[in-house]
């Protein structure tokens, strides 16, 4: 078990924790239930980068820590001035993001599975960064609330992408224009969550989840990972060609054979990630 040492304790706004191939990140500022501020973007970013170049990390669970996933931006520092900065720096305009440094994109760049563990809320800024992730369960209590457009703004952290491909166009559109909150029933029926559980058994479903996707060949999780992801933008042909290609490499490879003789021995196969 190890744990990230970047900042002391008290400055840490997101904790990491790596076990059994699963690296835990957690939301860590439950006296504002989560909201973002800067230092929890930074942190956030960091701490997904390390899990993704961590060879003995084979899944990342992301949750929230108190009775909040992620209740958005934190608009108290927003109003007062002391929040994000968004488009400027220093008194000069920027014209371009720094995508290689923003979780929603890091996110998405992941090549390692993701499981969102939505322990209460998610609006804002929190739903964009659930959706964000691969798999979403949800506790009873928990709620994603899309309420961008009641506060004049529009899904800044890829919901606007992810919302027309996960639920079609007129409901994301029905989701994203009302400003509406969903349920965690709803949000299954709506197919943006596997799964409801009891708040309790959380984690523990979660863990579980994250034990079977570790169990597998990391090799082969994440290039299958990778061709979903080139698979949303390609056409059916170039995609089928590209997934040949994929396979190759993973033909040669130490977890095919390990695969194949526990399959033909009738044995859990052991994979080392070679």
């Amino acid at each position: 078990m190890s744990q990230a040492k970047a900042e002391p304790q008290e400055m840490q706004e997101v904790l990491y924790d790596v076990s059994d191939h699963v690296a835990t990140i957690t939301l860590n500022a439950p006296d504002r239930m989560n909201t973002i501020s800067a230092t929890m973007l930074n942190q956030l970013t960091e701490r997904l980068k390390e899990a993704d170049a961590d060879p003995e990390v084979r899944c990342v669970i992301l949750t929230g820590a108190g009775r909040a996933f992620c209740a958005g931006l934190d608009l108290r520092a927003q109003t007062q001035g002391g929040g994000l900065s968004i488009g400027s720096s220093g008194g000069v305009t920027s014209t371009s993001l720094d995508l290689k440094n923003t979780p929603p994109t890091v996110l998405q760049e992941m090549e390692t599975p993701t499981i969102c563990a939505l322990n209460g809320g998610a609006a804002g800024y929190g739903m964009d960064t659930a959706l964000g992730c691969d798999i979403r369960i949800m506790a009873k209590s928990a709620k994603l609330a899309a309420a961008f457009c009641k506060r004049g703004l529009v899904p800044e952290s890829g919901g606007t992408w992810y919302l027309p491909r996960l639920i079609g166009w007129s409901r994301a559109a029905e989701l994203i224009f009302t400003g509406r909150t969903l349920s965690a029933d709803e949000s299954v029926a709506w197919g943006l969550a596997s799964e409801v559980v009891a708040n309790e058994e959380l984690m523990p479903r979660a863990r579980a989840i994250a034990a079977e996707i570790a169990g597998n060949a990391p090799l082969a999780v994440r290039a299958a990972k990778r061709m979903m992801r080139m698979g949303l933008n390609e056409p059916f042909p170039e995609h089928v060609h590209h997934v040949y290609l994929q396979l190759l490499p993973l033909m040669r490879t130490e977890d095919v054979k390990e695969g194949m003789t526990a399959y033909m021995e009738k044995r859990e196969p052991q994979f080392k990630g070679k």
